[in-house]
C-alpha cells in the first residue's frame, strides 16, 4: 500500500488527468509564481527553474509530502514562446509557427518528503503544418488555447495542426511526462508498481 502522501503542484486539467492515469491518490495544489525569464536565462533554464519553483512554493505550503512541479517552454528558433493570453497573440504565434519545428521543453521537478530535489527536462520536437489564416482562426474559436504555451494544444485539437511529433515521452507535450515522472517518484521513495523490478 501506498503511504506517502503525493502533491500536484499545478491547476491544470491536463496535468492532473495525466497523474490520474498512474493509479494513485494524490491532491492538487495551485502554485501561483512569477514567470517572468530572467535577462539571459536560456529556454532549457527558464523551464527547469520554474517547475522547481513550483514544485517549492507548494512544498513550503503542504509540509510533510512528496510534490510534483512541471512547467512548459515551447520554443522556435531564438524567441521563447510563452502563452498567448489573446486571441491576437495567439495568432500571431500560430501564423509565425506554421510550417516550422517548434521544441517544447517540458520540465519536471519532484521534492522527497525531506526537501530532497529531483528534476529532469524532456524535450519534444514538433513540425507543425502549412497553416491557413482560416484554419489557425477556426481553430482558435473552438479551442481558446490561450493559457497554453504556444496555442498548441496537442491534448485536443491542437494534434491537428501538427504534421509530427518526436519526443521520448508522449506524455510530455501534453505537460507531464510520466515515464520520468514515475522514475523520479522512484527515487523519492515512491514506487508506483512496488514488487516489479527493472528489466
Amino acid at each position: 500500500m501506498l503511504q506517502k502522501k503525493l502533491v500536484l503542484g499545478s491547476s491544470s486539467p491536463y496535468r492532473k488527468e495525466l497523474l490520474e492515469r498512474l493509479g494513485v491518490p494524490f491532491e492538487c495544489v495551485s502554485a501561483d509564481i512569477d514567470e517572468s525569464r530572467h535577462e539571459g536565462e536560456t529556454p532549457e533554464a527558464l523551464c527547469v527553474r520554474l517547475a522547481r519553483e513550483k514544485a517549492l512554493k507548494v512544498k513550503s505550503m503542504v509540509g510533510d509530502a512528496i510534490v510534483i512541479g512541471s512547467d512548459q517552454v515551447a520554443v522556435l528558433g531564438e524567441r521563447i514562446l510563452g502563452k498567448p493570453h489573446t486571441r491576437e497573440r495567439a495568432i500571431e504565434q500560430l501564423s509565425s509557427m506554421q510550417g516550422q519545428t517548434v521544441y517544447f521543453l517540458t520540465a519536471l521537478c519532484i521534492i522527497g518528503e525531506k526537501g530532497e530535489i529531483f528534476e529532469t527536462m524532456v524535450p519534444t520536437i514538433v513540425t507543425m503544418k502549412k497553416l491557413s489564416v482560416k484554419t489557425i482562426e477556426n481553430y482558435l474559436d473552438r479551442e481558446q488555447p490561450f493559457n497554453c504555451a504556444g496555442s498548441a494544444k496537442i491534448e485536443k485539437l491542437g494534434i491537428a495542426l501538427m504534421k509530427e511529433v518526436r519526443s521520448t515521452d508522449p506524455t510530455a507535450l501534453i505537460g507531464l511526462p510520466l515515464i520520468e515522472t514515475v522514475n523520479l517518484l522512484a527515487k523519492a521513495g515512491l514506487e508506483i508498481i512496488e514488487g516489479i523490478g527493472e528489466a
